[in-house]
């Protein structure tokens, strides 16, 4: 069955984009390198982890990203997996697209003040965006950036004078080489009630973009 019977929309190259491994029951963010009528190539951010070795053609995938203001999943199958170079997988869609049901991915430019503990000392910084299921941040840091897979306690100054306190574990992090890392977190444990609090921040920001669009 071709893309054009399935009527399969996709996300677009140079964005990012979340992907469940169905049978690990395993999340991780990746960056879509290709994407056309062969299918999607994406590389998943934060490799290094033993469990990423055993990804094989055939594994069923579940790929979620943002169009407009909805979020959008379509499933897919490992076509192949390339440890050449840059890590990447290349996926072939499955079913139609479809507007996504889960409720921990949408993500918006989110720029609020936040601390991580670290090394006996504090990283301080501000977010680069936001969502219920982690975030990328900027941060003032020194040495080398936690590895992947690192546990972190991250708070998030947000207006009001709210805080919000997640525990999450460190997807990859980068050294820009001016004293400062760029950090992605994913949060691991999230309940409803600061799920709804995040929630809300991220669709604000979704609601002020749209705004200034249509200025």
């Amino acid at each position: 069955m071709t893309e054009t019977e399935l009527d399969v929309d996709r996300p677009d190259a140079s964005t990012q984009a979340d992907v469940t491994l169905v049978s690990r029951g395993i999340t991780v963010t990746a960056c879509v390198t290709r994407s056309d009528e062969f299918g999607l190539v994406v590389s998943p951010a934060g490799l290094g982890r033993s469990w990423h070795e055993s990804i094989k053609p055939g594994d069923p995938v579940e790929v979620y990203w943002v169009s407009g203001f909805e979020e959008r999943t379509l499933p897919a199958k490992v076509s192949e997996v390339d440890y050449s170079e840059a890590p990447s997988w290349h996926l072939q869609p499955t079913g139609p697209a479809e507007r996504s049901q889960r409720r921990k991915a949408v993500r918006a430019k989110v720029a609020v003040p936040i601390v991580i503990p670290w090394a006996g000392s504090l990283l301080r910084g501000t977010s680069l965006d936001l969502s219920e299921s982690g975030l990328k941040a900027l941060v003032d840091g020194w040495g080398l950036p936690p590895e992947s897979g690192s546990p972190v306690e991250v708070t998030l100054s947000l207006e009001d004078g709210v805080t919000v306190d997640l525990a999450g574990e460190v997807a990859w992090g980068s050294d820009r080489g001016t004293g400062q890392w760029v950090l992605a977190v994913q949060f691991t444990d999230v309940d409803d009630r600061r799920a709804d609090t995040l929630r809300r921040r991220v669709f604000r920001a979704l609601r002020e973009e749209r705004a200034r669009g249509g200025e």
